[in-house]
């Protein structure tokens, strides 16, 4: 599926045809049920250096709660139903943007709802445990959203804060095939003879790219900087794909994005360099981390679902009712046990990237409290996904060959587990840990900011 088959979903072009006008202003629903704010972002002289909510008390969880649960709710209803017929979660993505859920870091001084990092994450959790797909596609929009919302030029924060809690969600495209790695990034931006930026490249694994407004892209200038590029997704010259094959998270719409010729605003052209030290390695992780709790939580939740009911036993079972055999309760213990290991290791990295975020957010935090933070997201990796593997795999021991049926679907947490955990190779992560254990390496060591000269280019449009 392309573009041309895509819902008619973004918002009117010409609410932010410049990178920098101002769009429709931001609303959000008072929690205790008063009207919608906007925030006062017009004097840019008095704008906050920090638009995110790490320069705020957090809202009560119970706030959150009662915004967002049932939202889940109907989105996990309809999960089971778009895993089997392969359908993009448009309609659960729309449920979101309307919630104001895209807005949940912006400060509630910018309209937003202000959550914690920690609170996100644990949202991301249980939105996860409803559908793996739709928390798994708001990635590269959550961690685009906190550089941008801490921009050192405060237009670009005000344009970001009202551009989500408008309810415009960013994807992600940065990964490319055929190419050495990030020292080979092949897509460029370069401006014409008349001035005017244009981007060129392909990407594959565009993470929430169809679903978005606004597309992340990692690109390279003409002088071998490599930088993040912010594209409107209904851009001329861009298309999306819906060519993800993967045999797991298959509705994240993680398809392959063309961009030729694209005309881009210079103001969205970012540096990686700019942007360091950066929270973004171990978010990026952590929001993987948090899609496959979730994925824990559903397997204890089905493994429970497919027992209770159930009459017919093990030939040899020690009783003729499934949910009293002490074999079963055992199992269906250890799934449980496994997925609040999962759950409290998370959260824990979670808390320690939101105390970074508040200690930046005062001017406090050194490239050692990254590293510490880094170190920790990667470390909780390492434990996690064998936690939640292990038990989408044991999840078929609480029943004979029943429990294979495809109706229930139940081998799509291990399909979805194993995808989300291909994308970082633990190998790599456990090396890293036991290099900065034994030697002190930072974890950041090894970060290209630029493509060497003389790098292979191969553009599409070129």
């Amino acid at each position: 599926m392309t573009t041309d088959t895509l819902p008619d979903r973004l918002p009117d072009p010409a609410l932010h045809d410049a990178f920098g006008s101002r769009p429709t202003p931001a609303q959000v629903a008072d929690p205790a049920g008063g009207p919608a704010t906007t925030g006062d972002l017009d004097d840019l002289t008095t704008l906050p250096a920090n638009l995110t909510g790490s320069v705020e008390p957090p809202p009560p969880d119970a706030e959150l709660d009662a915004a967002f649960r049932p939202v889940f709710e109907r989105i996990a209803a309809g999960a089971l139903a778009r895993e089997e017929r392969r359908e993009l979660p448009f309609e659960a993505v729309d449920r979101l943007r309307d919630a104001g859920f895209g807005a949940l870091r912006v400060s509630r001084a910018a309209g937003g709802r202000g959550a914690s990092l920690t609170q996100l994450v644990r949202l991301l959790i249980e939105l996860a445990h409803a559908d793996p797909n739709v928390a798994h596609l708001l990635r590269g929009h959550f961690a685009y959203l906190e550089h941008a919302l801490t921009d050192h030029d405060p237009a670009t924060r005000r344009f970001w804060a009202r551009e989500a809690v408008a309810g415009r969600l960013i994807g992600n495209a940065s990964s490319e095939q055929g190419n050495g790695g990030l020292w080979d990034t092949r897509t460029r931006v370069a401006p014409d003879v008349d001035g005017t930026w244009r981007l060129d490249g392909t990407k594959y694994y565009s993470t929430g790219t169809i679903f978005a407004d606004w597309i992340s892209v990692g690109a390279v200038r003409s002088d071998g900087e490599r930088v993040t590029v912010a594209v409107r997704a209904d851009a001329a010259g861009v298309e999306r794909r819906d060519d993800w094959d993967g045999f797991g998270q298959r509705m994240t719409g993680s398809g392959t994005t063309v961009f030729v010729r694209v005309e881009v605003d210079p103001r969205g052209i970012v540096p990686y360099a700019a942007r360091r030290p950066s929270i973004l390695g171990a978010y990026f992780q952590l929001h993987l981390l948090a899609t496959l709790a979730g994925i824990g939580r559903a397997v204890v939740g089905d493994a429970v679902g497919f027992v209770r009911p159930r009459s017919r036993t093990f030939g040899s079972a020690a009783t003729p009712v499934p949910r009293a055999d002490p074999l079963v309760q055992a199992v269906v213990g250890r799934l449980s046990a496994a997925s609040f290991a999962a759950d409290a290791i998370v959260l824990a990295a979670a808390e320690k990237l939101d105390a970074l975020t508040r200690s930046a957010a005062r001017g406090t935090a050194t490239q050692e409290d990254h590293d510490d933070v880094d170190i920790a997201a990667y470390q909780a990796q390492l434990v996690v996904v064998d936690l939640v593997l292990r038990g989408a795999t044991e999840l078929f021991e609480v029943g004979g060959a029943s429990a294979t049926s495809g109706t229930r679907l139940l081998d799509r947490h291990w399909r979805n587990a194993r995808t989300i955990a291909s994308h970082n190779p633990v190998v790599a992560k456990e090396r890293m840990v036991g290099d900065h254990v034994l030697n002190g390496t930072s974890p950041a060591a090894g970060l290209v900011t630029s493509v060497p000269p003389g790098a292979h280019v191969r553009a599409s449009g070129r």
